[in-house]
């Protein structure tokens, strides 16, 4: 496949704050308090020093669990996004802030009002990050339970995504008076009802603020199925994508683009950011044995252990991590949901997969720990110099395999002052980086256009 090259393409780069799961080392001494007010202050500081594009909060609208207790051997829980991001809004002045929010268990006018009101006092540098949740285990806390079943949740995504831009857009862009003789603060008119009615989504609403000086809030979509690439295509600004190896990613980008042509719309109307983590070091010794460390770390015995847990639904925790895998049966049912989102390929089968480990395990006499460590997949992670890292990089962009990355940290926040203070500057020297923000919103630092 030949590779479009663009030798003037600069990298745009994110962090995913992580919110729960085993990337973040929260045991080393090398982490700051991650749900301190001072340390999403540092941190989001930290990145604006560095000219990053945009800080992204997690959602967690439930505790994840373990045989029916918090599984505390990840950071539990995190603040509510949008409230964060507005108490960060007000100790920065231009890196992007934000929130991923869910589709399927909020109400589309009052998110939309949420997220316009971040994007309005932050002065339009607001970004929503669009996710959907089908698992009745995160619906267990609210009315709807489980009610939307796994093939509907792109189609009311897209529902409730079309709604809010519709009420961004309700207001005129003359609509509030810019003179104190004027009759009337909103001009007569100017302000649009907006009205949907479909089984997925029914309101009829009116928008309480107008829109910021970016017009609305830039739209992320994360997801590589078919529904997801199909709501990117039609309403994402930045889509986030598993696909961080370059071959994969050039196949990915290349569909994506096509997607969006069939929609009408320009390929450089959206950016890609794939989901990244990064291991510096001095030289390429000191970084892989550092990437070593980082993985021992993430997948320790008593995680190994609660790993497996998760597929025999039943407490391990007298099992030797170092020992070989239980002998006994796993319950009849599938996959204990309480640890999150399970990906739809692992929801039936697990029978036939522990089989599959069994001989694994025997076959190469493997402890619990090794084959948890085997057949978890590993955060793409990538492992150098700054320098090396920065020609990677480089090469990725200006071939268009991708627009940048969306880093997540495994020290906070000293991975990320490793970024800043090292990564950084050789990207710049490569001509690939910005030296200075040369807009004030999260649109203009990741070259987007004015929508519509």
């Amino acid at each position: 496949m030949t590779t479009p090259y663009d030798p003037n393409a600069q990298v745009h780069l994110g962090v995913f704050y992580t919110g729960v799961g085993p990337q973040l080392i929260w045991t080393s001494t090398g982490n700051k308090p991650h749900v301190a007010i001072e340390t999403f202050t540092e941190v989001a500081q930290l990145l604006e020093r560095g000219l990053f594009d945009a800080f992204f909060l997690g959602e967690g609208l439930r505790v994840r669990e373990n045989q029916g207790r918090i599984y505390d051997l990840d950071v539990a829980g995190r603040p509510d996004a949008i409230t964060q991001l507005s108490a960060l809004a007000a100790v920065t002045e231009r890196i992007g802030l934000v929130a991923t929010q869910n589709t399927t268990y909020n109400y589309p006018a009052d998110l939309a009002r949420r997220l316009a009101s971040l994007d309005l006092l932050s002065d339009g540098r607001a970004g929503w990050n669009v996710v959907t949740t089908d698992n009745a285990w995160t619906g267990a806390n609210f009315r709807h339970g489980g009610w939307l079943p796994h093939e509907r949740r792109y189609e009311r995504a897209t529902e409730f995504v079309e709604t809010a831009k519709a009420l961004w857009s309700s207001w005129e862009p003359d609509a509030v008076a810019d003179s104190a003789e004027a009759k009337s603060w909103a001009r007569p008119g100017a302000v649009h009802d907006v009205q949907k009615d479909s089984d997925l989504v029914r309101l009829h609403a009116r928008a309480t603020v107008p829109a910021s000086r970016q017009g609305r809030p830039v739209l992320f979509q994360a997801g590589d199925s078919d529904g997801g690439r199909e709501l990117a295509a039609r309403h994402a600004d930045v889509v986030f994508s598993a696909n961080t190896d370059y071959d994969k990613a050039v196949v990915y980008a290349a569909d994506l683009r096509a997607r969006l042509t069939r929609h009408g719309r320009s390929p450089d109307s959206l950016r890609i950011l794939p989901g990244a983590s990064v291991i510096l070091g001095d030289t390429p010794e000191e970084a892989v044995e550092r990437a070593r460390w980082v993985r021992e770390e993430q997948i320790s015995g008593p995680r190994a252990i609660a790993f497996l847990e998760q597929y025999w639904n039943t407490d391990l925790s007298a099992y030797d991590p170092n020992g070989p895998l239980p002998g006994i049966e796993p319950s009849e049912g599938e996959l204990d949901p309480s640890r999150g989102t399970i990906p739809i390929e692992r929801r039936t089968g697990k029978h036939a997969l522990i089989a599959e480990w069994r001989a694994l395990s025997e076959a190469e006499n493997l402890s619990i720990l090794q084959l948890v460590r085997r057949v978890t997949p590993e955060h793409r992670t990538f492992v150098g110099t700054p320098s090396q890292i920065a020609d990677e990089w480089t090469h990725y962009v200006r071939t268009r395999a991708v627009d940048g990355f969306n880093i997540t940290p495994h020290l906070v926040p000293s991975s990320l002052e490793d970024v800043v203070d090292k990564l950084v500057p050789e990207l710049q020297e490569r001509g690939a980086y910005r030296t200075a923000y040369e807009g004030t919103t999260l649109r203009e630092h990741l070259a987007l256009p004015t929508p519509a």
